[in-house]
């Protein structure tokens, strides 16, 4: 009972690793077509890099400027103090990547969450089937 129980934890942290694996891809891809369905140009300079967010200033087409909150998507090699061009959502701008830089850049990150999530799964499965239940048979 406890083995089948452990398998059903393994299945079902697979799976939300799955699904994880398949948002990393998805979520960008959104962004990109709503920022393409009505792209807006910028340069705009790189203020700060953190590990979580690269954040910028720019200025947009009608000449008001935006530092997007959840920062620059993309940002892959950037340094602070450094411009860029940027594509943004004329409907909100907050919605910023670097131009020329798609969704495709998030299909390597996420083919390796799912390989290492395999492979973890996979060596769990293994553990667990060959871990002994503790039960003596009666004789």
């Amino acid at each position: 009972m406890l083995r089948r129980r452990l398998h059903q934890l393994i299945m079902v942290l697979y799976a939300s690793a799955m699904l994880g694996s398949v948002a990393m891809v998805m979520g960008p891809v959104i962004n990109d077509v709503v920022i393409m369905s009505d792209p807006g140009r910028g340069m705009a300079t790189v203020t700060g890099v953190s590990p979580v967010r690269t954040a910028v200033d720019y200025q947009d087409e009608t000449g008001r400027y935006h530092s997007p909150p959840q920062g620059l998507l993309y940002p892959t090699g950037l340094g602070e103090g450094q411009r860029v061009w940027v594509t943004y959502a004329k409907s909100n701008p907050d919605l910023v990547k670097v131009e020329g830089r798609t969704w495709r850049l998030a299909v390597v990150p996420a083919l390796s969450v799912a390989v290492v999530s395999t492979v973890i799964a996979a060596a769990a499965w293994v553990a667990v089937t060959r871990v002994k239940t503790g039960r003596k048979a009666s004789s």
